[in-house]
């Protein structure tokens, strides 16, 4: 893993920024490369003085946005016979997928919000988002704070950390419980209200 990470840290490198935004679009799309090699490095590079964390975190996003249109775009247009045929060539099997349509259609666009922080459902939620046609505008919307929160996490944790990759290890384990923690406290107000403003005589 360490020699992995050290060979992204020479990628990106190499390709600057732009390696950065397509990296991350290939995260969000089909093509699941995982983010936590991703950003960090590029973080670290930051610490060097190589990069801006600020361009880091924005591309990471714009490229986490511009993957995440292109499953939904695919959804959209193809269908949901399309994913269930071929998706078990991009990592997508039928139940894989079935899991998380049942997570999208239980919890709403909300989903698209909180799927952006979660391992594996981060790179399919726009699949269902595209099947149910959600609102473009609300899904980017959604997709950008969520994918935000993400790498900038990701890109802290480098830049503090730098290339050691046990110690990345242990920050990202810690995030990950503090950000199931606070989505279990999102979902939580979230079905409050919804059930609040479903009372009769709320409009």
């Amino acid at each position: 893993m360490e020699e992995i990470v050290l060979w992204l840290v020479k990628i990106i490198g190499d390709m600057g920024y732009f390696g950065i935004f397509i990296l991350m679009a290939m995260e969000s799309s089909l093509f699941p490369i995982p983010s936590e090699l991703v950003v960090p490095p590029a973080g670290y590079l930051a610490s060097q003085n190589q990069m801006n964390i600020w361009i880091v975190i924005f591309l990471s996003t714009l490229g986490s946005l511009v993957g995440a249109l292109f499953n939904y775009a695919l959804a959209y247009y193809l269908g949901r016979p399309w994913i269930l045929k071929y998706g078990k060539y991009f990592l997508i099997p039928p139940e894989k997928f079935a899991r998380v349509e049942s997570f999208f259609l239980k919890h709403g666009e909300i989903s698209t919000f909180t799927g952006r922080l979660i391992i594996v459902i981060r790179h399919l939620i726009s699949l269902p988002a595209g099947l149910s046609k959600m609102d473009l505008v609300r899904f980017s919307a959604f997709t950008v704070i969520g994918s935000l929160i993400w790498v900038s996490i990701l890109a802290y944790i480098g830049f503090i950390v730098g290339n050691n990759m046990a110690l990345v290890e242990a920050y990202y384990k810690q995030a990950v419980v503090i950000l199931v923690v606070a989505m279990v406290i999102v979902l939580g107000i979230y079905v409050f209200w919804h059930k609040s403003r479903a009372k009769p005589g709320n409009i």
